[in-house]
Protein backbone atom coordinates (compact mmCIF):
# COMPACT_ATOMS: atom_id res chain seq x y z
CA UNK A 1 0.00 0.00 0.00
CA UNK A 2 1.21 3.19 -0.80
CA UNK A 3 1.16 6.27 1.88
CA UNK A 4 -2.03 7.82 1.25
CA UNK A 5 -4.46 8.06 -1.57
CA UNK A 6 -2.25 10.35 -3.62
CA UNK A 7 1.02 10.28 -2.22
CA UNK A 8 3.51 7.76 -2.00
CA UNK A 9 6.28 7.83 0.58
CA UNK A 10 9.83 8.02 -0.35
CA UNK A 11 11.44 4.64 -1.36
CA UNK A 12 8.13 4.21 -3.63
CA UNK A 13 9.00 7.75 -4.79
CA UNK A 14 12.62 6.74 -5.69
CA UNK A 15 11.11 3.51 -7.30
CA UNK A 16 8.78 5.62 -9.44
CA UNK A 17 11.59 8.09 -10.47
CA UNK A 18 14.10 5.46 -11.82
CA UNK A 19 11.42 3.95 -13.95
CA UNK A 20 10.03 6.96 -15.15
CA UNK A 21 13.85 7.71 -16.44
CA UNK A 22 13.82 4.16 -18.33
CA UNK A 23 16.37 2.38 -15.78
CA UNK A 24 15.59 -1.40 -15.94
CA UNK A 25 18.88 -2.73 -13.85
CA UNK A 26 20.07 -1.67 -10.50
CA UNK A 27 23.20 -3.13 -8.81
CA UNK A 28 23.23 -2.91 -5.15
CA UNK A 29 23.79 -4.70 -1.68
CA UNK A 30 21.13 -5.13 0.62
CA UNK A 31 21.57 -3.24 4.54
CA UNK A 32 19.40 -2.39 6.86
CA UNK A 33 19.27 1.52 6.22
CA UNK A 34 17.48 -0.05 2.69
CA UNK A 35 14.81 -1.40 3.74
CA UNK A 36 12.06 0.38 2.74
CA UNK A 37 13.56 0.72 -0.53
CA UNK A 38 13.76 -2.92 -0.78
CA UNK A 39 10.32 -3.32 0.16
CA UNK A 40 8.90 -0.87 -2.33
CA UNK A 41 11.11 -2.80 -5.26
CA UNK A 42 9.53 -5.78 -4.09
CA UNK A 43 5.55 -4.72 -3.91
CA UNK A 44 5.78 -2.17 -6.73
CA UNK A 45 5.49 -3.51 -10.82
CA UNK A 46 8.12 -1.34 -12.29
CA UNK A 47 9.91 -3.55 -14.50
CA UNK A 48 13.31 -2.61 -12.79
CA UNK A 49 15.48 -6.13 -12.12
CA UNK A 50 17.91 -5.79 -8.97
CA UNK A 51 21.03 -7.47 -9.32
CA UNK A 52 22.49 -8.53 -5.64
CA UNK A 53 26.38 -8.30 -5.65
CA UNK A 54 28.32 -9.02 -3.30
CA UNK A 55 30.26 -6.22 -2.63
CA UNK A 56 29.27 -2.68 -3.17
CA UNK A 57 32.53 -1.41 -4.98
CA UNK A 58 31.41 -4.13 -7.69
CA UNK A 59 27.95 -3.32 -7.98
CA UNK A 60 29.25 0.27 -8.77
CA UNK A 61 31.64 -1.49 -11.43
CA UNK A 62 28.69 -3.32 -13.13
CA UNK A 63 26.68 0.00 -13.42
CA UNK A 64 29.95 1.52 -14.84
CA UNK A 65 30.19 -1.34 -17.62
CA UNK A 66 26.57 -1.03 -18.36
CA UNK A 67 26.52 2.71 -19.17
CA UNK A 68 29.68 2.03 -21.24
CA UNK A 69 27.80 0.00 -23.54
CA UNK A 70 24.57 0.35 -23.35
CA UNK A 71 24.09 4.43 -23.84
CA UNK A 72 22.43 4.45 -20.98
CA UNK A 73 22.36 5.50 -17.44
CA UNK A 74 24.10 2.59 -14.90
CA UNK A 75 22.71 2.58 -11.33
CA UNK A 76 23.75 1.23 -8.48
CA UNK A 77 22.62 1.07 -4.51
CA UNK A 78 23.59 0.31 -1.40
CA UNK A 79 23.18 0.98 2.54
CA UNK A 80 24.72 3.35 5.01
CA UNK A 81 28.35 3.21 6.61
CA UNK A 82 30.48 0.62 5.34
CA UNK A 83 28.30 0.64 2.04
CA UNK A 84 28.56 4.41 1.36
CA UNK A 85 32.77 4.13 1.84
CA UNK A 86 32.50 0.88 -0.55
CA UNK A 87 30.47 2.00 -3.44
CA UNK A 88 32.42 5.47 -3.63
CA UNK A 89 36.03 4.29 -6.13
CA UNK A 90 33.33 2.96 -8.60
CA UNK A 91 31.52 6.00 -8.66
CA UNK A 92 35.57 8.04 -8.70
CA UNK A 93 36.66 5.72 -11.71
CA UNK A 94 33.05 6.62 -13.64
CA UNK A 95 33.17 10.16 -12.73
CA UNK A 96 36.90 10.87 -14.27
CA UNK A 97 36.03 8.33 -17.40
CA UNK A 98 32.95 10.57 -18.40
CA UNK A 99 30.31 7.95 -17.10
CA UNK A 100 27.11 8.85 -15.79
CA UNK A 101 26.29 6.73 -13.18
CA UNK A 102 24.11 7.38 -10.17
CA UNK A 103 25.29 5.74 -6.36
CA UNK A 104 22.32 6.17 -4.26
CA UNK A 105 23.37 5.23 -0.66
CA UNK A 106 20.53 4.71 1.89
CA UNK A 107 21.51 6.44 5.92
CA UNK A 108 20.34 7.16 9.25
CA UNK A 109 17.30 8.60 9.95
CA UNK A 110 17.11 12.78 10.15
CA UNK A 111 16.24 12.60 13.46
CA UNK A 112 19.57 10.47 14.58
CA UNK A 113 21.90 12.77 13.48
CA UNK A 114 24.90 13.73 15.83
CA UNK A 115 23.37 11.26 18.42
CA UNK A 116 26.06 8.52 17.34
CA UNK A 117 23.60 6.06 15.76
CA UNK A 118 25.49 2.87 14.29
CA UNK A 119 26.47 3.63 10.39
CA UNK A 120 26.58 7.33 10.72
CA UNK A 121 28.69 9.45 8.14
CA UNK A 122 28.80 12.30 6.39
CA UNK A 123 27.65 11.27 3.14
CA UNK A 124 26.83 14.61 1.98
CA UNK A 125 30.79 15.48 2.69
CA UNK A 126 32.76 12.04 0.95
CA UNK A 127 30.78 12.13 -2.29
CA UNK A 128 30.27 16.02 -2.87
CA UNK A 129 33.99 16.50 -4.31
CA UNK A 130 34.69 12.98 -6.20
CA UNK A 131 30.97 13.49 -8.02
CA UNK A 132 29.30 15.35 -10.25
CA UNK A 133 26.60 15.72 -8.53
CA UNK A 134 25.60 15.19 -5.20
CA UNK A 135 23.07 15.46 -2.35
CA UNK A 136 21.71 13.94 0.92
CA UNK A 137 17.89 14.20 0.43
CA UNK A 138 16.29 15.56 4.21
CA UNK A 139 12.88 16.42 2.72
CA UNK A 140 11.49 13.87 1.30
CA UNK A 141 8.90 16.35 -1.08
CA UNK A 142 12.52 16.77 -2.87
CA UNK A 143 12.85 13.80 -3.69
CA UNK A 144 11.67 13.80 -7.54
CA UNK A 145 13.41 17.18 -8.08
CA UNK A 146 16.95 16.34 -6.80
CA UNK A 147 16.23 12.77 -8.75
CA UNK A 148 15.50 15.02 -12.01
CA UNK A 149 18.69 17.22 -11.15
CA UNK A 150 20.54 13.83 -11.26
CA UNK A 151 20.06 12.58 -13.90
CA UNK A 152 20.31 16.27 -15.64
CA UNK A 153 23.55 16.52 -14.07
CA UNK A 154 25.38 13.25 -15.87
CA UNK A 155 23.60 13.18 -19.24
CA UNK A 156 24.71 16.83 -20.39
CA UNK A 157 28.11 18.26 -20.68
CA UNK A 158 30.51 16.54 -19.78
CA UNK A 159 29.07 13.18 -18.31
CA UNK A 160 29.54 11.74 -15.36
CA UNK A 161 28.30 10.40 -11.69
CA UNK A 162 25.43 11.67 -9.36
CA UNK A 163 25.07 10.75 -5.63
CA UNK A 164 22.03 10.63 -3.67
CA UNK A 165 21.86 9.45 0.14
CA UNK A 166 18.18 8.58 1.04
CA UNK A 167 17.82 8.52 5.11
CA UNK A 168 15.69 5.99 6.43
CA UNK A 169 13.02 8.34 7.64
CA UNK A 170 12.65 10.15 4.17
CA UNK A 171 12.27 6.89 2.15
CA UNK A 172 9.07 6.38 4.70
CA UNK A 173 8.02 10.04 4.20
CA UNK A 174 5.46 10.96 2.14
CA UNK A 175 6.00 12.58 -1.85
CA UNK A 176 3.15 13.54 -3.43
CA UNK A 177 2.36 11.60 -7.10
CA UNK A 178 1.86 14.37 -8.70
CA UNK A 179 5.94 15.30 -9.08
CA UNK A 180 6.55 12.02 -10.12
CA UNK A 181 7.91 12.92 -13.67
CA UNK A 182 11.01 12.55 -16.28
CA UNK A 183 12.83 14.20 -18.95
CA UNK A 184 12.88 11.02 -20.73
CA UNK A 185 16.09 12.09 -22.89
CA UNK A 186 17.79 12.06 -19.79
CA UNK A 187 18.12 8.52 -19.24
CA UNK A 188 20.68 8.05 -21.87
CA UNK A 189 23.55 10.52 -22.95
CA UNK A 190 24.73 11.98 -23.96
CA UNK A 191 21.52 14.54 -24.13
CA UNK A 192 21.28 17.98 -24.71
CA UNK A 193 24.47 17.95 -27.15
CA UNK A 194 25.91 21.19 -27.59
CA UNK A 195 28.22 22.75 -30.69
CA UNK A 196 31.41 24.48 -30.67
CA UNK A 197 31.05 28.08 -32.87
CA UNK A 198 30.71 27.55 -36.43
CA UNK A 199 33.55 30.01 -36.67
CA UNK A 200 35.82 28.00 -34.40
CA UNK A 201 35.04 24.83 -36.85
CA UNK A 202 35.59 26.77 -39.60
CA UNK A 203 39.04 27.90 -38.25
CA UNK A 204 39.86 24.62 -37.36
CA UNK A 205 39.61 23.13 -40.90
CA UNK A 206 41.58 25.80 -42.10
CA UNK A 207 44.48 24.96 -39.84
CA UNK A 208 44.28 21.30 -40.66
CA UNK A 209 44.50 21.64 -44.21
CA UNK A 210 47.65 23.95 -43.84
CA UNK A 211 49.39 21.06 -42.40
CA UNK A 212 51.71 18.84 -44.32
CA UNK A 213 51.24 15.66 -41.93
CA UNK A 214 48.53 15.80 -39.33
CA UNK A 215 47.30 13.46 -37.38
CA UNK A 216 44.13 13.43 -34.66
CA UNK A 217 44.81 11.38 -31.27
CA UNK A 218 40.76 9.96 -29.74
CA UNK A 219 40.31 9.88 -26.33
CA UNK A 220 37.01 7.86 -25.40
CA UNK A 221 35.15 11.40 -25.92
CA UNK A 222 34.78 10.15 -29.31
CA UNK A 223 32.93 6.59 -28.57
CA UNK A 224 31.17 8.35 -25.72
CA UNK A 225 29.34 11.01 -27.93
CA UNK A 226 28.24 8.51 -30.68
CA UNK A 227 30.63 10.04 -33.55
CA UNK A 228 32.80 6.87 -34.67
CA UNK A 229 30.96 7.75 -38.41
CA UNK A 230 31.85 11.26 -38.27
CA UNK A 231 35.21 10.61 -37.44
CA UNK A 232 35.69 7.73 -40.35
CA UNK A 233 33.86 10.29 -42.90
CA UNK A 234 36.59 12.78 -41.86
CA UNK A 235 39.73 10.86 -41.48
CA UNK A 236 38.85 9.11 -45.00
CA UNK A 237 38.03 12.35 -46.74
CA UNK A 238 41.81 13.77 -46.11
CA UNK A 239 43.40 10.08 -45.47
CA UNK A 240 44.85 11.46 -42.06
CA UNK A 241 46.48 9.03 -39.28
CA UNK A 242 43.56 8.07 -36.89
CA UNK A 243 45.40 6.99 -33.23
CA UNK A 244 43.52 6.86 -29.62
CA UNK A 245 44.23 6.63 -25.88
CA UNK A 246 43.03 2.97 -24.33
CA UNK A 247 39.68 4.56 -23.29
CA UNK A 248 39.51 5.83 -26.93
CA UNK A 249 39.72 2.43 -28.47
CA UNK A 250 36.68 1.62 -30.79
CA UNK A 251 36.53 5.39 -32.48
CA UNK A 252 37.81 4.23 -35.55
CA UNK A 253 37.51 0.35 -36.08
CA UNK A 254 41.14 -1.52 -35.11
CA UNK A 255 41.22 -2.94 -38.80
CA UNK A 256 40.24 0.29 -40.49
CA UNK A 257 43.42 1.28 -42.59
CA UNK A 258 43.43 4.89 -41.21
CA UNK A 259 43.59 3.67 -37.28
CA UNK A 260 46.73 3.92 -35.87
CA UNK A 261 46.18 2.05 -32.59
CA UNK A 262 46.87 2.96 -29.20
CA UNK A 263 49.89 5.74 -28.26
CA UNK A 264 51.19 6.85 -24.96
CA UNK A 265 53.36 4.94 -22.80
CA UNK A 266 50.62 1.85 -21.80
CA UNK A 267 50.57 0.11 -25.37
CA UNK A 268 51.92 2.59 -27.43
CA UNK A 269 55.54 0.95 -28.94
CA UNK A 270 58.09 2.59 -30.87
CA UNK A 271 56.49 2.43 -34.72
CA UNK A 272 53.59 4.49 -33.19
CA UNK A 273 55.33 6.79 -30.87
CA UNK A 274 57.58 7.75 -34.44
CA UNK A 275 54.29 8.61 -36.35
CA UNK A 276 53.56 11.11 -33.37
CA UNK A 277 56.84 12.68 -33.35
CA UNK A 278 56.56 13.14 -37.14
CA UNK A 279 53.10 14.85 -37.05
CA UNK A 280 53.40 18.22 -37.53
CA UNK A 281 49.87 18.50 -36.45
CA UNK A 282 48.28 16.79 -33.88
CA UNK A 283 44.31 17.19 -33.64
CA UNK A 284 42.71 15.79 -29.61
CA UNK A 285 39.37 14.71 -29.52
CA UNK A 286 37.69 13.74 -26.57
CA UNK A 287 41.09 13.44 -24.99
CA UNK A 288 42.56 14.89 -21.70
CA UNK A 289 46.01 14.30 -23.31
CA UNK A 290 47.08 13.18 -19.90
CA UNK A 291 50.12 11.64 -18.72
CA UNK A 292 50.30 8.30 -20.30
CA UNK A 293 48.62 9.18 -23.40
CA UNK A 294 51.63 11.80 -23.96
CA UNK A 295 54.42 9.43 -22.55
CA UNK A 296 54.40 12.98 -19.55
CA UNK A 297 53.70 15.26 -22.12
CA UNK A 298 56.79 14.62 -24.05
CA UNK A 299 55.01 13.31 -27.06
CA UNK A 300 53.63 15.55 -28.98
CA UNK A 301 56.31 17.53 -27.76
CA UNK A 302 55.58 20.99 -26.65
CA UNK A 303 55.80 23.23 -29.79
CA UNK A 304 54.01 20.74 -32.08
CA UNK A 305 50.88 22.59 -33.43
CA UNK A 306 47.75 21.53 -31.61
CA UNK A 307 44.22 21.68 -31.87
CA UNK A 308 41.36 20.49 -29.56
CA UNK A 309 38.01 18.81 -29.62
CA UNK A 310 36.39 18.76 -26.32
CA UNK A 311 33.47 19.06 -24.11
CA UNK A 312 34.93 20.20 -21.17
CA UNK A 313 36.60 23.28 -21.33
CA UNK A 314 39.19 22.80 -18.79
CA UNK A 315 40.74 20.06 -20.42
CA UNK A 316 41.41 22.39 -23.79
CA UNK A 317 44.93 24.03 -22.94
CA UNK A 318 45.87 22.17 -20.12
CA UNK A 319 48.68 20.54 -20.89
CA UNK A 320 49.68 21.93 -24.47
CA UNK A 321 49.41 25.85 -26.18
CA UNK A 322 46.27 25.09 -28.66
CA UNK A 323 45.83 26.88 -31.80
CA UNK A 324 42.17 26.46 -32.45
CA UNK A 325 39.59 25.11 -29.57
CA UNK A 326 36.80 23.63 -30.29
CA UNK A 327 34.34 23.51 -27.07
CA UNK A 328 31.54 21.15 -27.49
CA UNK A 329 30.02 17.62 -28.20
CA UNK A 330 32.35 15.85 -30.64
CA UNK A 331 29.66 14.11 -32.82
CA UNK A 332 28.28 17.80 -33.70
CA UNK A 333 31.66 19.51 -33.94
CA UNK A 334 32.86 16.78 -36.80
CA UNK A 335 29.36 16.91 -38.55
CA UNK A 336 30.27 20.34 -38.92
CA UNK A 337 33.84 20.05 -39.92
CA UNK A 338 32.66 18.00 -42.86
CA UNK A 339 30.36 20.08 -43.20
CA UNK A 340 32.77 22.73 -43.88
CA UNK A 341 35.15 20.55 -45.43
CA UNK A 342 32.70 19.82 -48.18
CA UNK A 343 31.68 23.25 -48.89
CA UNK A 344 35.14 24.21 -48.96
CA UNK A 345 35.24 22.05 -52.12
CA UNK A 346 39.70 21.34 -50.80
CA UNK A 347 40.93 18.23 -51.00
CA UNK A 348 43.85 17.04 -49.32
CA UNK A 349 45.73 13.31 -48.75
CA UNK A 350 47.35 12.95 -46.18
CA UNK A 351 49.37 9.76 -47.15
CA UNK A 352 47.54 8.15 -43.49
CA UNK A 353 47.21 4.81 -45.01
CA UNK A 354 50.32 4.08 -46.14
CA UNK A 355 52.12 5.76 -42.95
CA UNK A 356 49.97 3.50 -40.79
CA UNK A 357 50.64 0.25 -42.93
CA UNK A 358 54.29 0.73 -42.90
CA UNK A 359 54.51 0.89 -38.61
CA UNK A 360 51.60 -1.62 -38.13
CA UNK A 361 53.58 -4.14 -40.41
CA UNK A 362 56.79 -3.61 -37.62
CA UNK A 363 54.85 -3.59 -35.04
CA UNK A 364 52.47 -7.05 -35.67
CA UNK A 365 55.19 -8.79 -36.99
CA UNK A 366 57.01 -8.45 -33.56
CA UNK A 367 53.80 -9.82 -32.11
CA UNK A 368 53.14 -12.27 -33.99
CA UNK A 369 56.69 -14.07 -33.14
CA UNK A 370 56.05 -13.71 -29.80
CA UNK A 371 52.22 -15.43 -30.09
CA UNK A 372 53.35 -18.23 -31.71
CA UNK A 373 55.75 -18.77 -28.95
CA UNK A 374 55.56 -22.03 -27.34
CA UNK A 375 57.37 -21.24 -24.41
CA UNK A 376 56.37 -21.97 -20.43
CA UNK A 377 54.89 -19.79 -19.10
CA UNK A 378 52.52 -19.01 -21.62
CA UNK A 379 53.38 -15.55 -23.05
CA UNK A 380 50.87 -12.89 -22.56
CA UNK A 381 50.86 -12.24 -26.45
CA UNK A 382 49.66 -15.77 -27.13
CA UNK A 383 46.85 -15.31 -25.25
CA UNK A 384 45.74 -12.05 -26.90
CA UNK A 385 46.08 -13.42 -30.07
CA UNK A 386 44.07 -16.75 -29.03
CA UNK A 387 41.14 -14.78 -27.81
CA UNK A 388 41.65 -12.76 -31.43
CA UNK A 389 40.78 -15.63 -33.31
CA UNK A 390 37.63 -16.97 -31.45
CA UNK A 391 36.28 -14.20 -30.90
CA UNK A 392 34.02 -12.11 -33.69
CA UNK A 393 33.07 -8.42 -33.47
CA UNK A 394 30.57 -8.23 -31.25
CA UNK A 395 32.30 -9.35 -28.62
CA UNK A 396 33.04 -6.96 -25.54
CA UNK A 397 36.16 -7.58 -23.59
CA UNK A 398 36.41 -6.28 -20.14
CA UNK A 399 40.38 -5.72 -19.14
CA UNK A 400 41.95 -5.41 -15.90
CA UNK A 401 45.00 -2.36 -15.79
CA UNK A 402 47.52 -5.37 -14.93
CA UNK A 403 49.20 -7.68 -16.93
CA UNK A 404 45.88 -7.68 -19.68
CA UNK A 405 46.15 -3.58 -20.01
CA UNK A 406 48.96 -3.19 -22.27
CA UNK A 407 48.40 -6.30 -24.43
CA UNK A 408 45.24 -5.84 -25.36
CA UNK A 409 45.58 -2.59 -25.37
CA UNK A 410 48.44 -2.53 -28.43
CA UNK A 411 47.56 -6.15 -29.77
CA UNK A 412 43.59 -6.84 -29.69
CA UNK A 413 41.88 -5.96 -32.84
CA UNK A 414 38.27 -5.59 -33.47
CA UNK A 415 36.69 -5.01 -36.58
CA UNK A 416 33.76 -2.49 -35.35
CA UNK A 417 33.78 0.59 -33.83
CA UNK A 418 32.28 1.45 -30.60
CA UNK A 419 32.49 0.64 -27.60
CA UNK A 420 34.21 -3.32 -27.74
CA UNK A 421 37.32 -2.97 -25.15
CA UNK A 422 36.79 -1.43 -21.19
CA UNK A 423 39.36 -0.93 -18.68
CA UNK A 424 39.15 1.26 -15.98
CA UNK A 425 41.62 4.03 -17.13
CA UNK A 426 41.02 6.69 -14.63
CA UNK A 427 42.35 5.30 -11.15
CA UNK A 428 43.49 2.02 -12.53
CA UNK A 429 41.94 -0.14 -9.74
CA UNK A 430 42.36 -3.86 -9.72
CA UNK A 431 39.51 -6.31 -9.18
CA UNK A 432 37.23 -3.84 -12.39
CA UNK A 433 37.14 -6.46 -14.64
CA UNK A 434 35.04 -9.50 -13.32
CA UNK A 435 32.92 -7.85 -11.39
CA UNK A 436 32.13 -5.27 -14.56
CA UNK A 437 31.94 -8.05 -17.13
CA UNK A 438 28.72 -8.62 -15.20
CA UNK A 439 27.54 -4.60 -16.44
CA UNK A 440 28.35 -5.50 -19.67
CA UNK A 441 26.20 -8.60 -20.12
CA UNK A 442 23.40 -6.98 -18.83
CA UNK A 443 24.02 -3.33 -21.15
CA UNK A 444 24.52 -6.27 -24.02
CA UNK A 445 23.42 -9.11 -23.82
CA UNK A 446 23.22 -10.34 -26.93
CA UNK A 447 27.29 -9.95 -27.00
CA UNK A 448 29.68 -12.82 -25.67
CA UNK A 449 31.37 -11.28 -23.10
CA UNK A 450 35.34 -11.47 -21.72
CA UNK A 451 36.76 -10.57 -18.36
CA UNK A 452 41.05 -11.08 -18.49
CA UNK A 453 42.75 -9.96 -15.27
CA UNK A 454 45.57 -10.93 -13.49
CA UNK A 455 45.70 -13.14 -10.63
CA UNK A 456 46.30 -9.97 -7.90
CA UNK A 457 42.90 -8.43 -9.33
CA UNK A 458 41.41 -12.51 -9.39
CA UNK A 459 42.06 -11.80 -5.63
CA UNK A 460 40.14 -8.55 -5.39
CA UNK A 461 36.71 -9.83 -6.08
CA UNK A 462 36.21 -13.35 -6.40
CA UNK A 463 33.02 -13.41 -4.15
CA UNK A 464 31.48 -12.33 -7.52
CA UNK A 465 31.57 -15.44 -8.92
CA UNK A 466 28.55 -16.55 -6.78
CA UNK A 467 27.02 -13.58 -8.91
CA UNK A 468 27.09 -15.13 -11.98
CA UNK A 469 26.49 -18.76 -11.34
CA UNK A 470 23.60 -17.69 -9.39
CA UNK A 471 22.54 -15.56 -12.53
CA UNK A 472 24.06 -18.01 -15.01
CA UNK A 473 25.55 -15.27 -17.39
CA UNK A 474 27.50 -17.21 -20.50
CA UNK A 475 30.47 -15.04 -18.95
CA UNK A 476 33.67 -16.05 -19.60
CA UNK A 477 37.08 -15.35 -17.48
CA UNK A 478 40.70 -15.66 -18.75
CA UNK A 479 43.49 -15.04 -15.41
CA UNK A 480 46.26 -14.64 -16.05
CA UNK A 481 48.34 -16.79 -13.19
CA UNK A 482 51.98 -15.71 -12.69
CA UNK A 483 51.79 -14.66 -8.96
CA UNK A 484 52.32 -11.22 -8.56
CA UNK A 485 51.92 -7.56 -8.92
CA UNK A 486 53.62 -7.78 -12.06
CA UNK A 487 53.34 -3.84 -12.70
CA UNK A 488 54.80 -2.73 -9.83
CA UNK A 489 57.70 -5.75 -9.94
CA UNK A 490 58.07 -4.12 -13.22
CA UNK A 491 58.46 -0.59 -11.90
CA UNK A 492 60.94 -2.05 -9.57
CA UNK A 493 63.22 -3.90 -12.44
CA UNK A 494 62.96 -0.72 -14.34
CA UNK A 495 63.22 1.85 -11.96
CA UNK A 496 64.88 0.85 -9.06
CA UNK A 497 67.57 -1.40 -9.15
CA UNK A 498 65.76 -5.08 -9.40
CA UNK A 499 65.10 -4.47 -5.16
CA UNK A 500 62.08 -6.21 -5.04
CA UNK A 501 59.73 -5.49 -1.88
CA UNK A 502 56.59 -7.20 -1.10
CA UNK A 503 55.43 -7.73 -4.57
CA UNK A 504 55.23 -11.65 -4.88
CA UNK A 505 52.41 -13.36 -3.08
CA UNK A 506 51.53 -17.81 -3.33
CA UNK A 507 49.82 -19.29 -6.46
CA UNK A 508 46.64 -19.56 -6.24
CA UNK A 509 44.25 -22.19 -7.91
CA UNK A 510 41.83 -20.24 -9.78
CA UNK A 511 40.48 -22.57 -11.51
CA UNK A 512 39.87 -24.72 -8.55
CA UNK A 513 38.47 -21.76 -6.83
CA UNK A 514 36.42 -20.64 -9.55
CA UNK A 515 34.86 -24.60 -9.96
CA UNK A 516 33.79 -24.62 -5.73
CA UNK A 517 31.34 -21.67 -6.95
CA UNK A 518 30.30 -23.66 -10.22
CA UNK A 519 31.79 -22.48 -12.93
CA UNK A 520 33.41 -24.41 -15.64
CA UNK A 521 37.04 -24.07 -15.62
CA UNK A 522 40.65 -25.02 -17.46
CA UNK A 523 43.80 -24.77 -16.09
CA UNK A 524 46.35 -24.32 -19.03
CA UNK A 525 50.26 -24.28 -18.45
CA UNK A 526 51.14 -25.44 -22.59
CA UNK A 527 50.83 -23.46 -24.86
CA UNK A 528 49.14 -25.65 -27.22
CA UNK A 529 46.37 -26.57 -25.09
CA UNK A 530 45.53 -22.74 -25.36
CA UNK A 531 43.35 -22.58 -27.95
CA UNK A 532 41.20 -25.43 -27.19
CA UNK A 533 40.59 -24.48 -23.67
CA UNK A 534 39.74 -21.04 -24.82
CA UNK A 535 37.22 -22.04 -27.44
CA UNK A 536 35.22 -25.11 -25.03
CA UNK A 537 35.05 -22.18 -22.20
CA UNK A 538 33.68 -19.69 -24.78
CA UNK A 539 31.48 -22.32 -26.12
CA UNK A 540 30.09 -23.73 -23.13
CA UNK A 541 26.77 -22.98 -21.58
CA UNK A 542 27.14 -20.74 -18.66
CA UNK A 543 29.98 -19.36 -16.83
CA UNK A 544 33.56 -20.36 -17.38
CA UNK A 545 37.05 -19.60 -16.17
CA UNK A 546 40.57 -20.08 -17.91
CA UNK A 547 43.62 -20.22 -15.41
CA UNK A 548 46.58 -19.16 -17.70
CA UNK A 549 49.66 -20.09 -16.17
CA UNK A 550 51.38 -16.98 -17.48
CA UNK A 551 55.00 -15.14 -18.18
CA UNK A 552 55.48 -12.60 -15.25
CA UNK A 553 54.62 -9.58 -16.69
CA UNK A 554 58.36 -8.18 -15.40
CA UNK A 555 59.79 -10.27 -17.62
CA UNK A 556 57.70 -10.08 -20.93
CA UNK A 557 58.04 -7.57 -23.55
CA UNK A 558 55.20 -5.61 -22.75
CA UNK A 559 54.32 -2.49 -24.64
CA UNK A 560 54.86 0.00 -21.64
CA UNK A 561 57.62 2.89 -22.45
CA UNK A 562 57.26 4.25 -18.37
CA UNK A 563 55.77 1.61 -15.28
CA UNK A 564 55.81 5.02 -13.56
CA UNK A 565 53.49 7.49 -15.66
Amino acid sequence: MTAGGNELNGAEAMVRMLQAHGVKHIFGLCGDTTLPLYDALYRLDHGIEHILTRDERHAAYMADAYARVSGKVGVCEGPSGGGATYILPGLVEANESSVPILGITTDVSTSARGRYPLTELDQNSLFRPLTKWNTVIDQAERLPAMVRAAFRAMTTGRPGSAHIGLPFDVQKAAVSESEIWAQSELGHYPAWRAGPAAQAVERMVEALLSAKNPMIICGGGVVISGAESELQSFAEALNMTVATTISGQGSLADSHPLCLGVVGSNGGVAETREVVEEADLVLFIGCRAGSVTTERWRCPTPGQRILHIDIDPMVISANYETEVALNGDAQLALRMANDVLAQSGERRDFGGAARIAKARKIKFADFEERAASNDSPIRPERVVSTLGKLLDDDAVVVADPGTPCPFFSAFYQNGKAGRQFITNRAHGALGYSAAAVLGAHYGRPGAKCVSVMGDGSFGFTVGEYETVMRKNLPITYVVFSNSVYGWIKAGQKSGFGERYYSVDFTRSDHAGIAAAYGLKTWRVEDPADLENAMKAALEADGPTLVDVIAQPLQDANAPVSEWVA
